[in-house]
């Protein structure tokens, strides 16, 4: 069977040629098949290619997230400890913060504050816990042995230090000291630690029971018109400590406390001597003029805190001679010291009368 086909003839200076168009349409299609499959193959292989591209980003992008996640979770411990920290540093900065606020208190009530402000606070903490420490003790120490606060419950005063119109006498008169409201047998206690010089009636002064304590440095203090005296003459009392009741003996118009202060036999005004106190310590200085503050304050201030040797309070103990008020107080501190400080500072003390004695 004939099959219909179309010839193509070429004719041009290089002779006629004649091209099947059977032939040609078959191997244009065989060369469109080829390029066809090449095209589906490159796309599978680029498909294929992409596909694996992705996995691997895809795993990238999980290992990150792990990775993110994790670093997220060290950031939250990080923040938790951060803020721990802080608020430790906080605390510990306002704890520092109401120390020196404190340490400022103690420095302006002892007279350090204005040296402390010249230099940083930091570089001078410790020396300036160490000069408080040091100007404290002192400070205690003049408060426990020099007469200071009231020596009953305050309940009013009946009649100031000065001139008046006595009571009884219905005279003026120079009263020596101030008379404190008080019921009768109201506790009395000692105002400073010492010896007791004088306790029981008195009554040619017209003090009644009267009790008479001698404290170091010159100082004595007068409590009269007691009902009952608590204590022994040649008894060494510490401050605080009871020595007897208020009442209404000897040239007295009703139970209360006559107290007084002496000053090397000088009669004091006790008002500045009760109201003392560490807040305002500095004041009495300057309002008691009779005390030589001045000397008083320097022995103090040279005082070593040396501590006795115990072969030396033992000779000092035994020695019979020691038979004053002031001899008892030594004696009795060194047998009981009731501060570390007192203890270095009457140890002081004892060695320079020692020496005295032995020049004596």
């Amino acid at each position: 069977m004939n099959k219909k086909r179309f010839t193509i003839t070429i004719n041009d200076n290089r002779g006629i040629r004649q091209y099947n168009l059977h032939e040609m349409i078959k191997k244009a299609a065989i060369y469109a098949a080829f390029a066809i499959v090449l095209i589906f193959a490159s796309g599978a292989f680029f498909i294929f290619y992409l596909n694996h591209s992705l996995n691997a980003i895809t795993e990238k992008k999980e290992a990150m997230q792990q990775a993110y996640t994790l670093l997220e979770k060290k950031n939250y411990e990080l923040e938790s400890i951060v803020g721990e920290k802080e608020q430790a540093i906080f605390k510990k900065s306002q704890e520092l913060d109401v120390v020196l606020d404190k340490l400022s208190d103690i420095e302006e009530l002892i007279g350090l504050k204005e040296s402390s402000k010249e230099a940083p606070i930091e570089a001078t903490l410790v020396s300036r816990i160490d000069n408080v420490s040091l100007s404290s003790q002192k400070v205690a120490f003049m408060f426990e042995t020099i007469p200071n606060g009231y020596p009953v419950k305050w309940q009013g005063v009946t009649s100031n230090y000065g001139w008046r119109v006595h009571p009884t006498l219905q005279s003026k008169e120079f009263h020596r000291g101030l008379d404190l409201r008080a019921p009768m047998n109201t506790p009395i206690y000692a105002t400073a630690s010492g010896v007791i010089e004088y306790a029981g009636m008195h009554a040619k002064s017209g003090y009644g029971n009267l009790i008479i304590l001698d404290h170091a440095f010159g100082f004595k203090t007068y409590y009269g018109h007691l009902n009952k005296v608590a204590v022994t003459p040649g008894t060494f009392v510490k401050k605080g400590d009871l020595i007897g009741y208020t009442g209404s003996t000897g040239m007295s118009s009703g139970p209360h406390l006559h107290y007084e202060i002496r000053y090397i036999q000088r009669v004091l005004d006790p008002t500045e001597f009760v109201n003392w106190s560490a807040k305002n310590y500095k004041q009495i200085f300057k309002k008691e003029t009779r005390v030589s503050w001045q000397s008083l304050i320097t022995a103090i201030n040279h005082q070593k805190s040396s501590i006795a040797q115990p072969s030396l309070q033992r000779d000092l103990l035994s020695k019979e001679r020691w038979t004053s008020p002031a001899h008892f107080i030594l004696m009795e501190t060194l047998k009981a010291p009731f501060t570390q400080v007192l203890q270095s500072q009457w140890d002081e003390m004892a060695q320079l009368m020692a020496k005295s004695m032995q020049k004596n």
